[in-house]
């Protein structure tokens, strides 16, 4: 019998319980804090492999209090000692820096974050453990998993204009539900490969985690390989995708050509609706960037839909690039340009808004249209905010209304 792609990079069949080494083990600013503190505790004192350890600021950077500011002074005292990889404030998104310069295809990679997943769109398996798990990661360079169960999502067809990456996970999730795939790993395979992009298959990975999904699986194919030579790394390409005949808990068939833009209303990314139905819908701030929508596909997205026109006067308007890579190709496109003239906030590359800590917190009453992975009740701030999630079309497009907007309007 075949195998998935999860059974194949973890070396056994679905079920089993494997001690995996690891290739890449990283903690972020809210979450590196406890994996060092753990780290010292149990007494460990020297990494495993410091080239393959890495600590980024992201989340909360830079720091908006004295509490993180002393966080941050622990985190680059560890990664003095230790000799470990660090990204500094200003580097980006810790899941974008890894997508760009630290992920391959076959490799296991183990995050503090829940959204460590995003780097299975490169036929990684990756996923998000806890603090203390990941500081044992850190000391001996290997950590126990569960192979997962597969579920196979079957694509066809095209995206139309105004419908990309955002869209597709946002019906899948909404078809399945926001556990519809605990502990399961979802592979994406069939035809329509071809026609998403891997700035989209970044997205669609990323948001894998919020079906309850322990890791999001692409082929590393043609499209992989040339993301890879792009990023200077093409040595690193090897292709890998699951058997023909694999076996799966069950299977999913989604053509592209029948999906129109989705957006995820308040309190539950499940809670999927059209956007041309949530027209009239008036939002106080749009917010496009982080892990799962800032990269340089979806600035440029929004700066074409937004070029010559101005955000609505009762709607702020702010951009988080990913990366700091993503920054400097916007500035060079035009793009931040054309986004600043319409009224746009650019922010430092990182986490931003997202998480409600700082640079974008919600009043009460306030909504929000953002590109973000979660809407939870609170996420970005007051917990009688509302959090709308959509792709960065939609947001672009909602901006200049004020209101959610199909972004087909604007094509």
């Amino acid at each position: 019998m075949g195998k998935t792609l999860a059974e194949k990079i973890l070396g056994q069949e679905s079920g089993s319980i494997v001690i995996a080494g690891v290739d890449l083990v990283f903690a972020q600013d809210t979450t590196g804090p406890l994996t060092v503190r753990q780290f010292n505790s149990c007494g460990f004192e020297r990494l495993a492999d410091p080239k393959k350890t890495a600590l980024f600021f992201d989340h909360a950077a830079p720091s908006p209090d004295i509490s993180i500011s002393s966080d941050h002074m622990l985190l680059r005292q560890f990664a003095r000692k230790t000799a470990c990889l660090i990204y500094d404030v200003g580097g980006g998104v810790c899941h974008q820096i890894v997508a760009e310069s630290l992920a391959k295809p076959g490799d296991i990679i183990v995050g503090a974050d829940s959204h460590t997943v995003t780097a299975g769109a490169l036929g990684a398996f990756a996923t998000g453990m806890g603090s203390s798990d990941v500081a044992v990661v850190f000391a001996l360079d290997k950590t126990w998993l569960r192979v997962p169960e597969s579920i196979k999502v079957a694509v066809s067809g095209k995206f139309h204009a105004g419908v990309g990456g955002k869209d597709f996970i946002l019906h899948l999730i909404g078809k399945i539900g926001a556990d519809g795939a605990t502990y399961k790993a979802l592979e994406f395979g069939g035809e329509g490969l071809e026609n998403i992009t891997m700035s989209q298959r970044f997205t669609v990975a990323n948001m894998s985690v919020e079906s309850g999904a322990k890791v999001g699986l692409f082929p590393a194919d043609r499209i992989t390989r040339d993301y890879l030579s792009a990023q200077g790394r093409g040595d690193q390409y090897k292709p890998i995708s699951a058997d023909d005949d694999a076996s799966y808990e069950k299977s999913i068939n989604i053509d592209l050509a029948t999906l129109e833009p989705l957006v995820a209303r308040p309190h539950s990314v499940d809670n999927v609706a059209l956007a041309r139905e949530l027209k009239g819908t008036k939002i106080q701030q749009v917010f496009i960037g982080t892990c799962t929508n800032g990269r340089l596909e979806d600035v440029a997205i929004a700066a074409k839909i937004l070029k010559g026109k101005k955000r609505h006067p009762e709607t702020r308007l702010i951009v988080a690039p990913a990366s700091q890579k993503v920054l400097l190709e916007a500035i060079r496109a035009g793009y931040i340009q054309t986004l600043a003239e319409a009224g746009a906030i650019i922010l430092p590359p990182g986490c931003g808004a997202c998480l409600g800590l700082h640079q974008g917190v919600l009043a009460s009453g306030e909504a929000c249209l953002s590109t973000s992975n979660r809407n939870f009740r609170g996420r970005m701030g007051s917990p009688e905010a509302l959090i709308y999630l959509g792709s960065p079309a939609t947001a672009a497009a909602s901006a200049i209304t004020g209101e959610i907007t199909d972004p087909r309007e604007m094509i």
